[in-house]
């Protein structure tokens, strides 16, 4: 993230990779300008349902010192926000963090759900699920809608959770159509000139599971639009999860960036090949 001048940033994003907390040796080619691509469909697709933050992702709108062919579709020239302190979770479905509480505790973010539910299995409805960093700094830290409200307020909690509700129920629905479900996701949201506007990423494959519809069975995971070849080859290792990391094989490499592509092409109807900067493709 970089000072652009006059309340502005540019964002850049990279081709590194994490894997359980862990950043690899290895780069994906071109990560950062598939995830770039998604979200800038998405800030303009959803543009009526919630303001953003993004004013452009072409290089000659950038300001001066920043016009690097290098940096041609992995980079957003936005307005800079004010963030929030909470990160704004909405499941459609139960799996990951939440599927583990259910199973100890019967819970979501501590509230009780119906008995008997499959892992993965659709929830009657999208829950907003907020979390905040923990004191560490390093890992989400789920809360409870009342402790969002302690932390920004009743009126922005409230406004955070329908905005986030009304964008994954819109996203949703699109990608459904088109073979994905969207399990879940994450919005980062902030203030820009006192309007609570989306900033960051969105609706893309490190914010949100993205799954196969034709490969959704509940009770099993589906597999994912993302860096789940990465951690399906870390997990056949004797790795403790904890730094240096192993080094990743070219093919597992190649199939996380065809994981993304696919992602994105079947979502904005484009060829990821024609997105500025693309290379070795």
């Amino acid at each position: 993230m970089y000072d652009a001048g006059d309340g502005n940033l540019l964002i850049v994003a990279s081709d590194r990779l994490s894997a359980f907390d862990v950043v690899m040796n290895e780069q994906v080619p071109n990560k950062g300008r598939v995830l770039t691509a998604i979200s800038a469909f998405w800030f303009d697709h959803l543009a009526e349902i919630a303001p953003n933050h993004l004013i452009s992702t072409d290089i000659d709108d950038f300001p001066d010192g920043a016009k690097d062919p290098e940096l041609a579709g992995r980079s957003m020239y936005v307005h800079k926000a004010e963030m929030l302190p909470i990160e704004c979770i909405v499941r459609g479905y139960i799996t990951g963090s939440a599927w583990k509480e259910y199973s100890r505790s019967g819970t979501m973010h501590g509230t009780a759900l119906p008995e008997n539910l499959l892992e993965s299995e659709q929830l009657p409805e999208p829950v907003f699920t907020p979390s905040t960093k923990a004191e560490d700094g390093l890992h989400d830290e789920n809360i409870s809608f009342e402790q969002a409200v302690e932390l920004v307020g009743i009126d922005i909690a409230e406004q955070a959770r329908d905005l986030s509700i009304a964008l994954y129920k819109a996203g949703a629905e699109w990608a459904a159509e088109r073979g994905i479900i969207i399990a879940d996701t994450k919005f980062e949201l902030g203030m820009v000139d006192g309007e609570l506007v989306v900033a960051d990423e969105m609706l893309t494959p490190d914010s949100s599971r993205f799954w196969p519809a034709d490969q959704w069975v509940p009770g099993t995971t589906p597999p994912s639009f993302d860096k789940q070849p990465v951690r399906d080859f870390l997990d056949t290792l004797d790795w403790d999860k904890t730094p240096p990391p192993p080094t990743i094989p070219d093919e597992v490499i190649s199939a996380t960036i065809e994981r993304y592509t696919e992602g994105y092409e079947r979502i904005t109807g484009m060829t990821f090949a024609d997105w500025p900067g693309v290379t070795n493709r």
